[in-house]
C-alpha cells in the first residue's frame, strides 16, 4: 500500500502521554516492516475547546475522513463537566461528534485475561484463565443521541430529566451482521443483549437481530440475554461468552466490566469502524482509542499505563491499515512485556509509562 495517513488526537489528561506511547510503537513497527505512516496532529475534547471554543472542529472532521486511520487518547475532565454549553451531545464532546461525522457505528472492545495478571484480578485464576470476549458496542444511536431530550421544569416545581433510547431497523440490521461476522471468525457464539422485557426499544432489538441471525448466520449460535443477567453472567463464568452485541449504553457498560478479568481498565483497546473489512482488509477512517477515561488525577504524572492504547494501534494496523500481521507482533510485544513483569501502578507494578513503552519497543525490535 502507499503511504497511509494516521491522524493523532491526544485529547485530554493522560491522552498525550499515552498517546505519545502509542505512536512510538506505530512508528517502530510500521519501520521494520518498510510500511509509509505519516502522523498527522491536532486537538479535539478540552484541549481543543481551551484553544478553538469547540470541542471538535470542521478541520479536524475533516482531517479525520480524509486519514486512513484515526487515534485517540482520551476526552474530558473536571474543568470542562463544569461549562453550561447549550446543544446537542455532538456539540457537548467533541469525540462524540467526530463518531457520528464517520458514522463508525461498530466499536470493537476485546477483553482477555493474561496469564501474568491472573492474580491480579478478583477472579480465581481457574475461572478466568483464557477467557477471550469481543464486545461490540453500537455508537451512533441509542439514548446518548436520541431525541427528545433535556430537563425542563415541572408545573408542581422541580424539575424532570427524560432521554429518548431510539433505533431503527436499519440500525440494528447494520451492527448486528457485523456481530455476526466477529462471531463467525471467532468461536461461532454471539450474546446478544437488551432489556427486551421493558424496552420498546429492546423488543425491536430482540427480534431484528434474530431475523438477521436465523436468514443469513444459521451456522453461529445466537443467544438473547436481558442486560442485567449479562452483567452478572459475565462475572460469574466469563469463558462462556464470545462476541457480545450491545446498544450503546449497555455496551459501554459491559466492556468495561469486562476490564476486571483484563487486569484493569488501561488493558482495553477499541476500534470504531463504519465496516467490518475482511481478513487483511482496509476498513476506512476508523478511530482507534483505548477504553479508559482521562484520568485527570494522574495526568503528568508519567505513570498512566500505555497498554491499552498500544493494543488500539494493533486493532489499527489491523483493521485499519490491512496488516495483521503486524498488529500480532504488537499483541505479542506486549504479553512479552507482561510476562516479564514490567508493570504499571493500575497491574500493581512500579514501572512507569516509559518504562512499559521501552520494554514493549524492545521486544518488536
Amino acid at each position: 500500500m502507499s503511504e497511509a495517513t494516521v491522524l493523532a488526537l491526544a485529547g485530554d489528561g493522560i491522552g498525550p502521554e499515552v498517546v505519545a506511547a502509542g505512536l512510538a510503537v506505530l512508528t517502530a513497527v510500521a519501520a521494520k516492516a518498510g510500511l509509509g505512516v505519516r502522523v498527522e496532529e491536532d486537538l479535539i475534547g478540552g484541549a481543543a475547546f481551551d484553544r478553538y471554543g469547540t470541542f471538535c472542529r470542521d478541520e479536524t472532521v475533516a482531517k479525520a475522513k480524509a486519514a486512513d486511520a484515526v487515534l485517540v487518547g482520551a476526552v474530558g475532565g473536571p474543568k470542562w463537566d463544569r461549562l453550561d454549553i447549550k446543544g446537542t451531545p455532538m456539540e457537548k464532546d467533541g469525540l462524540m461528534r467526530l463518531r457520528k461525522e464517520l458514522d463508525v457505528f461498530a466499536g470493537l472492545r476485546p477483553a482477555r485475561s493474561y496469564a501474568p495478571l491472573l492474580a491480579r484480578t478478583p477472579f480465581r485464576p481457574a475461572l478466568v484463565d483464557g477467557a477471550d470476549v469481543m464486545v461490540l458496542r453500537e455508537l451512533c444511536g441509542g439514548s446518548p443521541f436520541g431525541e427528545p431530550r433535556g430537563i425542563r421544569a415541572l408545573p408542581s416545581g422541580g424539575e424532570e430529566g427524560f432521554d429518548s433510547n431510539r433505533y431503527t431497523t436499519a440500525e440494528i440490521e447494520r451492527v448486528a451482521r457485523v456481530g455476526f461476522e466477529l462471531a463467525r471468525r471467532r468461536q461461532g457464539r454471539l450474546a446478544s443483549v437488551d432489556k427486551a422485557n421493558v424496552m420498546e426499544s429492546g423488543a425491536l432489538w430482540r427480534r431484528v437481530v434474530a431475523e438477521v441471525g436465523n436468514s443469513e448466520f444459521p451456522d453461529v449460535a445466537l443467544n438473547h440475554l436481558y442486560a442485567d443477567n449479562a452483567a452478572y453472567q459475565l462475572i460469574r463464568d466469563p469463558k462462556a461468552f464470545d462476541v457480545i452485541l450491545a446498544d450503546n449504553i449497555f455496551g459501554d457498560l459491559l466492556s468495561d466490566l469486562a476490564a476486571v478479568f483484563a487486569g484493569s481498565l488501561g488493558m482495553l483497546p477499541s476500534a470504531s469502524l463504519h465496516r467490518l473489512p475482511p481478513a487483511g482488509g482496509r476498513s476506512g477512517p476508523g478511530i482507534y482509542e483505548p477504553v479508559h477515561g482521562s484520568a485527570p488525577d494522574i495526568a503528568g504524572k508519567g505513570v498512566a499505563n500505555p497498554l491499552g492504547t498500544i493494543l488500539s494501534v494493533a486493532m489499527l494496523l489491523d483493521y485499519g491499515l490491512g496488516r495483521p500481521d503486524l498488529a500480532r507482533r504488537v499483541e505479542g510485544a506486549v504479553e512479552r512485556t507482561l510476562g516479564e513483569g514490567v508493570l504499571p501502578a493500575d497491574l500493581g507494578g512500579t514501572a512507569r509509562s516509559a518504562d512499559v513503552t521501552r520494554a514493549v519497543l524492545a521486544h518488536l525490535a
